[in-house]
């Protein structure tokens, strides 16, 4: 893990070895003149600054960090450097905090980012730890929370899905998790993608015949489900197995998932052999579609190491100044699969040390394996390897393989990494000539760095939401999609237009309390291209005149001027190819049929239409499934059956008398009297 923020190059500053009885305050407070910020052609400084002059700026820097310097310790800890806004400009950890800043204070020898950094810095916030390891895991919490810009960031840290065999009930469930672990039982994984999973449930399902049902599914059942009856379940909710019999599945199943396949299916091959000897030969057919199934899970992966048990392996590849690590997952000698990330750093360092923090970040919220593996020697390996064994509470061990198996992994994942990232150019391209040919369409100044499109979808009023899709030169960005339930009660129930003025009235409000506009001399260009801007440089609305006078008077009435509005209006009978597009100031046109700018609009609209509709069928989907006694606190499963059973419905639940609701076998008096005062209004 790296432990400063510059490239490992020869014009980077090395680490200043300071005894203990030397002040650095002494040696740094002399008057700084323009001369010690001057010469930055022999120093390797290439300062593009706008505004107030470099060394002015750079010198204002380097005043703030010698000040800090004087109360600082020879301690290890965390530091974080803050322009004048109050944003963090960079985190970074250190083995003595006194000497780490030091290097700053000096004011020339930097690289370019770090004397942008250095200039921009107005103060400077501390936090001292125990040890290095500590300092690591801390710098990796924050660089999550905060993203600085002058770090390396992981910007996909979406969870990873896991299998979970859950030990809080009767009869285990096996089923899929993703998010917090705050539910009793055991995890396996991660897996590199949702399908991963589905597909090894399916056949662990046959092989051990766990329940995937939900509880309250389970609580419920009368008879077998279909499950039972096509052999993916053992059927423990109506008794079709015993407990001690169902136990033994989920046995096996935590067996072959913690790496004892081996021996489970020994297990099962003597079983076998014991039902045939015994001419039990629908039992030993039933065991033998299981065995077949537990070869299936293997046989389905793609590479399966020989040697290693369980490790992750990281590579990275860089092009073009963007790098690309892929992710392998081995467990249990089986690959679970593999994801490619596009960390977000600064060209200029080095790859070495992208790949030590994108790792301390990786394993922020997660559990690392006994082995990780490298494609490069980043610095403090061994630390890192330290860190991770102090957040995980086992041995792990980081290294980079040069032969062997663990090579051979580690070379597989590197040629995934440059082909990912070959497809990621190729794509980022592509999208930069078509937000071109959009900004050319509509008469922008520029291609648009941030586009929104806008929808709402509802059925007659009903569950009615508005949707918000953002594209830019990434393409398609989920992280920054937002859904709006339609709240006001004064629009008329599929008033579109209404409901337009709401959406964007909250999504703009909410932008001028977050902040200043994005101007062209306030933005940093190196980062300009794959950064996205909070404000949108052009706004699309489906729909048409209409839709778009709505547009305009909520940015009249909230003061906005600049950000281009566009209705997208669909052709006669809704044909794609055909679409009208109103711009205010402008005569309604259409752009030709073979128009690539079209054919991109088309794609935003339907991103955005199918965002909105399966944000409203989620929500009608919830209401058509709700019901008032989940509502109420202390009702688990058990008592909400009891209560049906007995009244039949919610409805007949609602009308029930305190006597009636305490005579209800199974529940006490407390419950009676909370169903009581939910559905009468007693107490709130």
């Amino acid at each position: 893990m790296a432990r400063t923020p510059h490239p490992r190059t020869d014009d980077s500053v090395p680490e200043m070895d300071v005894p203990d009885n030397v002040s650095l305050s002494e040696d740094l407070d002399g008057e700084l003149t323009d001369a010690d910020f001057i010469g930055e052609e022999s120093s390797g400084i290439d300062l593009d600054f706008s505004g107030e002059a470099a060394p002015q700026r750079l010198r204002a820097g380097v005043e703030v960090i010698q000040k800090a310097l004087k109360t600082l310790p020879n301690a290890p800890g965390v530091y974080r450097m803050i322009d004048g806004a109050g944003d963090v400009l960079y985190v970074g950890k250190a083995k003595s905090l006194k000497k780490r800043v030091s290097n700053y204070a000096r004011g020339v020898g930097h690289t370019s980012r770090i004397a942008r950094m250095i200039a921009e810095t107005a103060s400077m916030e501390f936090v001292t730890t125990e040890t290095e390891s500590e300092a690591l895991l801390l710098e990796a919490n924050y660089i999550k929370q905060l993203k600085p810009r002058f770090n390396v960031l992981l910007r996909d840290d979406k969870s990873f899905p896991y299998i979970l065999v859950t030990s809080d009930h009767v009869a285990p469930q096996l089923t899929k998790h993703r998010g917090a672990r705050n539910r009793q039982g055991q995890f396996f994984g991660p897996f590199a993608s949702v399908w991963a999973v589905n597909r090894t449930i399916t056949a662990l399902q046959r092989a051990f015949l766990l329940r995937t049902c939900t509880d309250s599914y389970y609580e419920n059942r009368s008879r077998p489900c279909l499950l039972y009856q096509i052999k993916r379940c053992a059927g423990p909710c109506t008794g079709e197995i015993d407990p001690v019999g169902y136990q033994r599945l989920v046995t096996e199943a935590r067996d072959f998932l913690s790496g004892k396949s081996q021996a489970v299916k020994a297990r099962l091959g003597r079983d076998m052999q014991e039902a045939s000897d015994a001419l039990e030969f629908e039992t030993a057919a039933r065991i033998r579609d299981r065995l077949a199934a537990l070869s299936a899970i293997v046989s389905t992966q793609d590479i399966n190491p020989q040697s290693v048990e369980e490790a992750d392996v990281f590579a990275l590849h860089e092009e073009a100044g963007q790098f690309c690590i892929e992710v392998f997952f081995f467990r249990n000698f089986q690959n679970w699969g593999n994801r490619a990330f596009f960390p977000k750093a600064d060209r200029t360092i080095a790859a070495e040390e992208v790949l030590g923090q994108f790792v301390a970040q990786f394993y922020d919220d997660k559990p690392a394996p006994r082995l990780v593996l490298l494609s490069h020697d980043v610095e403090d390996m061994e630390l890192l390897g330290e860190a991770l064994s102090l957040r995980t509470d086992s041995k792990v061990e980081v290294a980079a393989p040069k032969r062997g198996e663990k090579r051979d992994l580690v070379d597989h994942a590197a040629s995934n990494a440059k082909e990912a990232l070959s497809r990621k150019l190729s794509d980022t391209a592509s999208q930069k000539q078509l937000l071109m040919a959009l900004g050319n369409a509509f008469g922008l100044e520029a291609p648009p760095r941030r586009v929104e499109i806008y929808d709402n979808s509802h059925i007659m009023g009903t569950n009615a939401v508005g949707a918000m899709v953002v594209a830019g030169m990434m393409g398609f960005s989920k992280p920054h999609y937002r859904t709006f339930n339609i709240q006001s009660t004064d629009i008329t129930p599929g008033d579109d237009f209404g409901m337009m003025r709401e959406v964007l009235t909250r999504r703009f409000a909410r932008l001028q309390k977050g902040g200043v506009r994005e101007t062209e001399g306030g933005t940093d260009i190196e980062a300009k291209e794959d950064t996205m801007p909070d404000w949108p440089d052009l706004v699309l609305v489906d729909g048409g005149r209409g839709q778009l006078e709505a547009a305009k008077t909520v940015l009249a009435e909230l003061g906005i001027d600049g950000v281009p509005l566009v209705g997208v209006a669909k052709g006669p009978d809704r044909d794609a190819g055909r679409e009208t597009f109103f711009v205010l100031g402008r005569d309604p046109f259409k752009l030709a049929p073979r128009d690539p700018a079209l054919y991109f609009i088309q794609r935003l609209r339907d991103e955005a239409h199918r965002f909105a509709i399966g944000t409203h069928r989620a929500r009608r989907k919830k209401d058509f499934t709700k019901n008032p006694l989940d509502e109420i606190s202390g009702i688990g499963p058990q008592r909400k059956r009891a209560l049906l059973l007995h009244f039949g419905t919610a409805k007949a639940i609602s009308r029930a008398s305190l006597e009636d609701l305490t005579k209800t076998p199974g529940v006490n008096e407390a419950t009676a009297r909370a169903v009581y005062d939910f559905f009468h209004d007693v107490g709130r």
